[in-house]
């Protein structure tokens, strides 16, 4: 039977709407498998790729809204710094209100699949600054992506991503005197590819001896599993091409197929075990009823409170894939986001 948005009671008639003049609500698109990664770079780069990535990117860049999260009251920077270990260059937009109190901050990762897209676009600034609105600082990191460039002109494989995520953060950690930032109170938070980086940096930072430079994690419809669909998740059948569609092997092949042939748990966490999870900070995973990935966040979930994290989960009813960055038509689900990720930054 063919999938009819209209039939379906459970999404949100406002994100119905949006998603319809995207064209992103058919359902029906036949799964893409891609021979090579480097074959999806020559695709991205050809001149049909390249009018794709500008068509989405006006798209992204024209989401900026300063009557849902305006600029006045805040402090809004760009700083560049060196990455390790590869010594490249990695922006960070860092926002905070106008004031000189300390306040906690929101290490945020944008989304894209680890492949696409940048911080600087016009959603994730109007997005960032709703959260600050909050009485936070946020500081968010514009990696390489692996498929196509974010502001760096850098295209790279995992870990390239991981390493730029967790540079940002030890840098954000390092400059908290200059932007007044509270260390005992520093989230990593993110949404979809900014989900799976946001629990892998928790991982390497774990790993590398930092993790007490973090109080929590905030993972929102994180994209961890790498191959879909999986017959243990309904999710990713039941929602496939609801926004987004995942059932193909595009998102490995960008990011490095070996990485999940091998069940790298820092490229993919959903190979994470008790071992990896059981020291993470209190974390909170927020998934959308009507996303693909909504069972594998659920899943994440369970696995930290059988590891004895300290764990939440919440799902966002009517929702698509990270409705809460569609923050002109979902107002009021992005603002009780961002003011959840605040009422964890404080139960943190």
């Amino acid at each position: 039977m063919t999938y009819d948005p209209d039939q379906d009671i459970r999404l949100d008639p406002r994100l119905k709407q949006a998603l319809k003049l995207m064209g992103q609500l058919g359902r029906d698109a036949t799964p893409t498998d891609v021979p090579s990664r480097e074959a999806m770079l020559a695709a991205a780069n050809s001149p049909e790729g390249v009018a794709r990535r500008q068509t989405m990117e006006g798209m992204f860049g024209a989401m900026d809204n300063v009557k849902v999260a305006p600029k006045e009251g805040l402090r809004i920077e760009k700083h560049s710094i060196e990455s390790a270990p590869d010594g490249n260059t990695i922006n960070l937009s860092v926002m905070r209100p106008d004031t000189d109190e300390t306040l906690p901050c929101v290490y945020y990762i944008h989304g894209g699949g680890m492949m696409t897209l940048s911080c600087f676009f016009g959603t994730y600034q109007t997005w960032g600054r709703m959260i600050a609105h909050q009485g936070l600082v946020v500081v968010m990191v514009d990696f390489r992506n692996c498929l196509t460039p974010s502001s760096v002109s850098e295209v790279e494989p995992f870990p390239a991503g991981l390493n730029d995520c967790v540079s940002g953060f030890l840098w954000a950690h390092d400059q908290a005197e200059n932007f007044n930032i509270d260390t005992r109170k520093m989230l990593i938070a993110g949404e979809s590819g900014g989900g799976n980086l946001s629990i892998a940096t928790t991982m390497k930072l774990l790993q590398d001896g930092h993790g007490d430079k973090q109080a929590g994690l905030y993972a929102l419809c994180p994209y961890i599993s790498g191959q879909w669909p999986r017959d243990e998740y309904p999710s990713s059948s039941e929602n496939d091409g609801i926004f987004i569609t995942i059932g193909n092997n595009q998102g490995a092949m960008a990011y490095g197929m070996e990485q999940l042939q091998s069940k790298n748990p820092l490229a993919w966490p959903h190979f994470a075990g008790e071992e990896e999870l059981k020291d993470f900070p209190p974390t909170m995973v927020s998934v959308n009823e009507c996303d693909p990935l909504r069972d594998e966040g659920i899943a994440f979930y369970r696995k930290l409170m059988n590891a004895g994290v300290k764990a939440q989960c919440r799902q966002v009813m009517g929702t698509a894939h990270g409705a809460e960055l569609f923050t002109s038509t979902v107002t009021d689900i992005s603002r009780t986001t961002a003011r959840d990720i605040r009422g964890w930054v404080d139960e943190c």
